[in-house]
C-alpha cells in the first residue's frame, strides 16, 4: 500500500553520531513513538575524516529516506574539524577522546589565568578532551596544516552544514565544550580560539534553542543541533531536582539547572543544555569496563559476576576496589591504576565481584557528590545500568531514589525532540507521553547504614591513594 505525504507530515529525524557509531530514529512529533531506525558503524580510532560520518549517516538513515518534515543532529563533543577558506577538512578530526594534547592544555590553562580563571572565563578547567587545548597542539605540531586553518566546527556543526549547505551553525550546548565558549553569556570567547591556534580563526553562528537553521535538499527544516549529552538530556526529559548517571564505558552524572557552573577544582564541567539552561557534569573514565574487566579476571560473564557480588554480604568482607583502571579523569589522577584493598587469605571470588559493583558505584557516587546537587532521583542509564547488581545496590550506595529508564537511543531521542521543536516553532520542547522508567526503588534504612560504612572505607582508600581534588 502506497504511503501518502499526509502520512508523514508529523514525523521527524534525530541523529546521533557518536564515536562508534551513527543512529537515526524516524519518530512521531506528537507522542515521542519511535517509528523506525537505522545504524552504521564508525572506524575504530581517536581521528576521523568527517566523510565518514556523512557517508555512516547516509547507511542508518537509508530506511527512511524521504521521510520525516524536520531534522536535527547530535553528535560527540568536544571534537575539532578544522576548515579552509574553501570550506574543505584541513586534516582528519581529533576526537573527544584523542588525549595528545595534555600538555597543551595545562599549557593554556595557565595562559588563561590558572584553573580558576579558566572555569570563570568558559565553565571548566581545560582538558586535553576540549577543542581549544587540540588548536593548540595543531599550532605547535602541524604549523603548515595550522596555516590553512580559516574555521574551526564541532562533529555536529559540520553534519549539521552538509544537511543545509549553508554557513556553519552551532548550539551553545556544544559550543560550550570548546573550550572558548562563555555558558554564562552564551557567547563566543574567540580571543581564547585566536590565542590557542596562533592566528585569527572563525567559529560558527550560535543558534538559539529551537531555531530553524536551514533546510535540507528534500526540504526537511534543520534544527540547531546539539552535543551528546545535552541531546539525552533532551531525550530523558529532564525534571529539575534529576540527575542521570550514565554507565558506560565511561561515567557521567550531569543535571539540568537555571544558572552556570564554574568548578574552580576542575571536577565539574559547566556546559550549557541545548534549551536555554544549563547542564553541569562530572566525567569519569572508567565505568563499565569495571565490571567487564572484574568479570574477565574472575573468569565469569557479566550474569554470573552479578550473581557472585549477590552472594557476597554488604562491604564484600571488607574488601575495597578503587576502580581507577586507566587512569581518572574525577579525580584528575591520569597515571592511577586500580586497587584492591582488604583482601586477605579467607577472600572469595564473590567478594572481589561485590567489591567492583560497589567500587563502581562508589566513584559514580563521588561524580553526583561533584556535583553539588542533592537529587530528587537518580535517572541510571547506559550499558552499565542492565547490572541487576548495580541495580539493586545503587539507591543505597548513590543515596537517592533511583529509576532505570527503558532502554533506548536517548542521544537520538532528544534530537528528534529538538526537531520537533524547531519545526513547530514551539516556545519549549514537546512533551512526550513515553514509558520513562521503571517504578524508583527507595533508598532502604538498613541498606544506608551499610552504605554509609561501604563510602567510608572507599573514601578512606581513595585518600590513602591520592588526595580528592
Amino acid at each position: 500500500m502506497a504511503r501518502s505525504l499526509a502520512d508523514d507530515e508529523r514525523l521527524v529525524l534525530g541523529i546521533d553520531s557518536s564515536t562508534q557509531s551513527t543512529k537515526v530514529v524516524l519518530v512521531d512529533a506528537d507522542t515521542g513513538r519511535v517509528v523506525a531506525t537505522g545504524s552504521a558503524p564508525h572506524p575504530n580510532g581517536t581521528e576521523a575524516d568527517p566523510e565518514w560520518w556523512w557517508d555512516a549517516l547516509g547507511r542508518a538513515g537509508e530506511p527512511m529516506r524521504g521521510r520525516g518534515r524536520a531534522v536535527a543532529v547530535a553528535a560527540q563533543q568536544h571534537g575539532m574539524v578544522a576548515l579552509d577558506a574553501e570550506g574543505a577538512v584541513v586534516r582528519p578530526a581529533l576526537l573527544w577522546n584523542d588525549l595528545r594534547a595534555a600538555g597543551q592544555a595545562d599549557e593554556l590553562v595557565a595562559e588563561f589565568g590558572g584553573p580558576a580563571r579558566c572555569a570563570e572565563l568558559t565553565g571548566s578547567v581545560i582538558t586535553a578532551s576540549f577543542t581549544v587545548a587540540k588548536l593548540r597542539w595543531l599550532a605547535e605540531q602541524e604549523p603548515a596544516a595550522a596555516e590553512r586553518v580559516a574555521t574551526v566546527v564541532l562533529p555536529h556543526d559540520w553534519l549539521t552544514h552538509r544537511l543545509t549547505g549553508l554557513d556553519p551553525t552551532t548550539d551553545a550546548g556544544d559550543a560550550s565544550g570548546t573550550g572558548y565558549f562563555d555558558p554564562a553569556s552564551r557567547s563566543w570567547r574567540s580571543e581564547l580560539a585566536d590565542r590557542a591556534l596562533g592566528q585569527p580563526v572563525g567559529l560558527p553562528r550560535v543558534a538559539a534553542p529551537g531555531d530553524v537553521v536551514g533546510t535540507t535538499a528534500e526540504g526537511m527544516a534543520v534544527a540547531a543541533g546539539t552535543g551528546d549529552n545535552m541531546a539525552a538530556a533532551l531525550g530523558l526529559q529532564l525534571q529539575p531536582g534529576d540527575v542521570v548517571v550514565s554507565i558506560g564505558t565511561s561515567g557521567t552524572a550531569f543535571a539540568m539547572t537555571d544558572a552556570p557552573h564554574a568548578d574552580a577544582r576542575g571536577l565539574v564541567a559547566g556546559f550549557c543544555d541545548a534549551a536555554g539552561g544549563y547542564l553541569p557534569l562530572v566525567c569519569t573514565i572508567n565505568a563499565s569496563r569495571v565490571l567487564s574487566t572484574t568479570a574477565r579476571l574472575l573468569g565469569c560473564s557479566l550474569a554470573e559476576l552479578d550473581a557472585l557480588a549477590g552472594s557476597s554480604p554488604p562491604g564484600a568482607n571488607g574488601v575495597v576496589l578503587l576502580p581507577y583502571l586507566d587512569g581518572e579523569r574525577t579525580p584528575n589522577r591520569p597515571a592511577a591504576t586500580g586497587t584492591f584493598s582488604g583482601i586477605t587469605s579467607t577472600t572469595e571470588r564473590a567478594d572481589l565481584a561485590r567489591a567492583a559493583v560497589e567500587g563502581l558505584l562508589c566513584s559514580l557516587a563521588d561524580a553526583v557528590a561533584a556535583l553539588g546537587i542533592t537529587p530528587s532521583r537518580v535517572l541510571l542509564i547506559g550499558g552499565g545500568s542492565r547490572s541487576g547488581a548495580v541495580q539493586e545496590l545503587s539507591s543505597s550506595l548513590l543515596d537517592a531514589q533511583v529509576v532505570v529508564p527503558e532502554p533506548a537511543e536517548y542521544v537520538a531521542l532528544g534530537a528528534a525532540r529538538q526537531a520537533a521543536w524547531a519545526m513547530d516553532g514551539s516556545e519549549r520542547p514537546p512533551p512526550w507521553d513515553r514509558a520513562a522508567a521503571r517504578e524508583a526503588t527507595p533508598v532502604d534504612p538498613e541498606q544506608r547504614q551499610a552504605a554509609d560504612v561501604i563510602r567510608a572505607r572507599y573514601a578512606a582508600l581513595r585518600e590513602r591513594t591520592g588526595a580528592w581534588s
